[in-house]
């Protein structure tokens, strides 16, 4: 990407493949978020040796919220110091760590629609010589670093995709990674549906605004290819048209899970793979409109796996 900076993108899509960058600086270098498993992590972390001049090691990591899936790997660079929002380091209370959610894959009924799920999705990941990963900084509001002579500038976010995201622009490389409040999409390279957790879909909105407003031209997103700055804004009409659905079919008063069957089935982005998604970022938009509790991740993802079942059943209700 030019100025010792560089993205490293998954070529498979799905749950868990994110997006990672190096900064290399004067006698430095910092990590973009980390992939999910030490296997990826190891991988990541041979590539950017080989970019690395003699003696120069990862440093620091910045972290752009605190899902495992950019999070975990930070474990292959044990000395570097990790950096994320004073909100990212909360939301780690609530996150099933690698050992649990591992055991949790393992132990699940792979004949019940939600462990057949988690086992599709995630029995790809390697965790078993994973441990919890601590932050060393923590931040709100905005902070400034400085990478071998690169000004770094980090930008804590109101709630959108969890209660931590934060953006991180490199203006002599003209470049933002967004993490997950960016899910990008091209017709060359087709995505997945996003996913939000925290919300309201406002915030999302307001977030991928302000990394428009930075004045950068490329973005690097937290899944999916690099875009420009029309491809961020043609992100920002997805999640507009998720919201008004969901306002829309709210208003009407249709329950969250047969307002994502509704949109879903509207296929109004049938190049976007796993839809099942949509159950979360709509349940999220409707908590916020009803003013409810976050509900267990555990009941979330259970009712995901069943919609997911549901829509991978034809017609008939026979498989294959």
């Amino acid at each position: 990407m030019g100025r010792g900076l560089y993205a490293w993108l998954p070529e498979r899509r799905g749950w868990g493949l994110a997006n990672c960058g190096l900064l290399v600086g004067a006698g430095t270098a910092l990590w973009i978020d980390t992939p999910y498993d030490p296997p990826l992590a190891a991988a990541f972390l041979d590539r950017s040796r080989a970019l690395l001049p003699a003696g120069v090691g990862i440093d620091r990591v910045v972290v752009t919220h605190a899902n495992g899936d950019h999070f975990w790997g930070a474990g292959v660079v044990p000395d570097a110091e990790v950096v994320c929002t004073r909100e990212a380091r909360r939301h780690l209370c609530f996150e099933p760590g690698p050992a649990e959610l591992a055991a949790l894959v393992a132990g699940s009924d792979p004949a019940s629609p939600l462990g057949g799920y988690l086992r599709r999705h995630f029995g790809v990941f390697d965790w078993s010589s994973a441990g919890r990963v601590r932050p060393d900084t923590y931040f709100t509001g905005e902070l400034e670093l400085t990478v071998g002579g690169h000004p770094v500038r980090v930008s804590s976010l109101p709630p959108a995709h969890t209660a931590g995201d934060l953006l991180v622009h490199l203006p002599a490389q003209d470049v933002v990674f967004t993490g997950d409040v960016v899910f990008a999409s091209t017709p060359e390279r087709p995505g997945d549906h996003p996913v939000h957790w925290a919300g309201p879909l406002a915030g999302v909105i307001g977030a991928c605004e302000r990394a428009l407003a930075t004045g950068a031209g490329t973005f690097v997103p937290g899944h999916g290819p690099v875009l420009d700055r029309a491809g961020v804004r043609g992100h920002i009409g997805y999640l507009e048209r998720v919201r008004d659905r969901a306002h829309a079919l709210h208003a009407a008063g249709v329950p969250a899970g047969e307002a994502a069957r509704r949109v879903i089935a509207e296929r109004a982005h049938p190049e976007l793979g796993l839809p099942e998604r949509l159950l979360v970022t709509i349940g999220t938009e409707y908590r916020h409109l009803d003013g409810a509790e976050q509900p267990s991740l555990m009941s979330v993802m259970t009712e995901l796996a069943r919609l997911a079942e549901e829509l991978a059943t034809p017609p008939d209700g026979r498989r294959g």
